[in-house]
This record gives C-alpha cells, structure tokens and sequence, in this order.
C-alpha cells in the first residue's frame, strides 16, 4: 500500500533581481590605467608582449630551424646535394630560390597574428 499522493508541483527558477542589472561601471577605463602606468596597466601591457614576444620565438626557432636544418641534410645526405632540377643543384634553388618565398609567407603569418593579439587585448581592455 502507498501512502496518500501529493499533488504534482511545477518546478520554478528562482533567481535574484538583479541578474538582469547593469554592471556597475567602473570608476574609470582599464585604458586609462594602461595610459597612467598603474600596476594593473603594467600587468595587461605584460601580457600584451609577453604574447607577441611568445609569437615572434616560436616563428623565429621555426623559420630558422627549418632554414638551418636544410644544408645539415645536405651534408648528412650528400646524393641529396648533387641533384638538379630546372638545370639548378637542388642545394642552391632550395637555399637560394625558394627561402625567401618562405619568409615573406612568415612575414606574413606573424603580422596577420600580431594584429589579431592586438585585437583581442583592445577586447580585453574595453570589456573590463
């Protein structure tokens, strides 16, 4: 036997009143802290190079790592070193041709990513 039944309640959502307040504003812009050099500007233009600093390595050690690493396989593979191709050793149309085709799409790469950073850390200063 059950005990007597309770009438089936809707569940309601109880939420405060002021979930749908304006945020305070603050007392001035996280842009005038950056202008003034507090220390909380000093920690957002931290973070600022410390990410373009972090792109500009890492694009660096791959450029340079790729470029140096091609006349390492030349002198680990030598029968790599005496091939032609378009009339030219492959050596010097990799080393002499095709390089800076590479640096001007790495240029490229770094200024289209640099912008984007600076884009997102405006974001970042006018949201708080």
């Amino acid at each position: 036997m059950t005990g007597p039944q309770r009438p089936h309640r809707q569940r309601v959502v109880v939420t405060s009143p002021r979930t749908r307040a304006p945020r305070a504003p603050r007392p001035y812009p996280a842009s005038r802290e950056i202008d003034e050099g507090s220390s909380l500007g000093t920690v957002y233009m931290r973070s600022l190079i410390r990410t373009q600093r972090r792109l500009g390595m890492l694009l660096c050690v791959v450029v340079c790592g790729s470029i140096t690493a091609l006349p390492l396989v030349f002198a680990v593979a030598p029968h790599v070193a005496t091939q032609r191709l378009f009339g030219l050793s492959l050596p010097w149309l990799l080393l002499g041709v095709l390089v800076f085709p590479v640096l001007v799409l790495a240029g490229w790469f770094y200024v289209r990513q640099s912008e984007r950073n600076e884009r997102e850390f405006a974001e970042l200063v006018e949201r708080s």
